[in-house]
Order: structure tokens, then sequence, then C-alpha cells
């Protein structure tokens, strides 16, 4: 398994989970993407819609939400959207479901809710879900303004708790400004280069 989170809520998580998803196909494995939390949503993920879309196909898991095992209503943080709904999250279920996905699929890729330190409860961090379960991290940062900094802040606080960073992806999809996003491709390449070695960089294109 390999845990896909970015820098903020809308670094193009979904978008690089597809991506990295349909790559993998590419090299005869068998890959299959599960949603951590859903927000904003009822009866089904817009997320998982994406991952599907770039994949060029559908699982029969989605159908009976192993793919999304918890959906809530509000697009807001989990910890806000699962008490407007009036219900907790069921962390044994996406658990069950993402160990029976295991079992199927070569890879299984899960794609966080919003960056690393977004509350899933008033007790508890997105980061903490794939560090109590030891699970690689794929970051996903851009070339928006700002990008530099919520990397590198992102790559410390996972450094700081002991997590593998398997890869950092850059996503072009937001490649606006054509001064400061090579710019800021190039440093970050530069800084995970220096301080992590053993991590990937791999560059997701706007497709």
């Amino acid at each position: 398994m390999l845990f896909v989170s970015g820098i903020d809520t809308d670094a193009g998580k979904s978008y690089a989970t597809g991506w990295i998803a349909r790559q993998m196909m590419d090299r005869g494995l068998r890959v299959a993407t599960l949603k951590l939390v859903q927000t904003g949503n009822e009866g089904s993920s817009e997320d998982i819609a994406v991952h599907r879309r770039i994949m060029g196909t559908e699982l029969p898991e989605d159908a009976e939400l192993i793919t999304a095992p918890q959906i809530f209503s509000y697009p807001a943080s989990p910890h806000l959207a699962t008490r407007i709904d009036g219900r907790e999250i069921d962390f044994d279920r996406i658990d069950r479901c993402a160990e029976l996905l295991a079992e199927r699929y070569d890879m299984v890729l899960i794609e966080g809710a919003g960056g690393l330190m977004v509350p899933l409860t008033d007790e508890m961090l997105t980061i903490e879900y794939p560090q109590k379960r030891g699970i690689g991290v794929v970051l996903v940062t851009n070339g928006r303004l700002g990008s530099i900094n919520h990397t590198i802040l992102s790559l410390e606080a996972l450094e700081r708790r002991g997590m593998r960073i398997d890869t950092v992806a850059y996503n072009h999809h937001f490649d606006n400004d054509p001064v400061i996003a090579p710019d800021t491709r190039n440093f970050i390449a530069r800084y995970v280069e220096r301080h992590f070695p053993a991590t990937r960089i791999v560059d997701i294109p706007s497709l």
C-alpha cells in the first residue's frame, strides 16, 4: 500500500492518484485505489470517479463502496463533516476494506483527506493514519506560489515522525505561472535530492 497525501487541500491528490495508478497498470500491475474519507458527497465518491476516469477502468468493489468506505455529506474537514452528519469515522471498516483490496490487487493507493495535518477527528490527524499502519507516503505538490513552503513543512513533518517518504509527485496541472512553476519544481527536486535521497521524484503531466 501507499498513502497519497498533498501539501494542502487542493494539491491535486485525486488527479495524481489516478495517474500513478495508471502508470502502475501500464507496467502490468493490478491496482486499486481507496478514498480514506470522502466529504461533500452522498452515495458515491467523486474522487474515486476521478481515479477511474484517469485509470480508464471501473472496479467491481466500487459498487459496494469498498473503495470509498466512509462518505459524509458536508464539504468540510472530516472532523467537522462527521459532526454535521452525526456519526463517527469507522476506521475498522476502512482497514477491512483496505485489507480486502490488498488481497485482490498488487497495489492499493489510499488517497487521504486534504493535507497531512487535516483532522480526521478531534484527536487524530490524517498523518497518523499511515504512520500507525507503517504505510509509505506519496506527497503531491505543485507549482503554485507558496508550494515550496508547504512542501518542506510536509516533508519535515513526515521525517519527524519517522515515516517513509516513497515519492514526491510534482503535479504540472497547476503550472499557471511560467516563471514560478519551473523554479518551484526545480527547487523542490534539489531539496529532496539533498535531504531525502531515497525518495523518488515524479512529474505528473497535465492531461
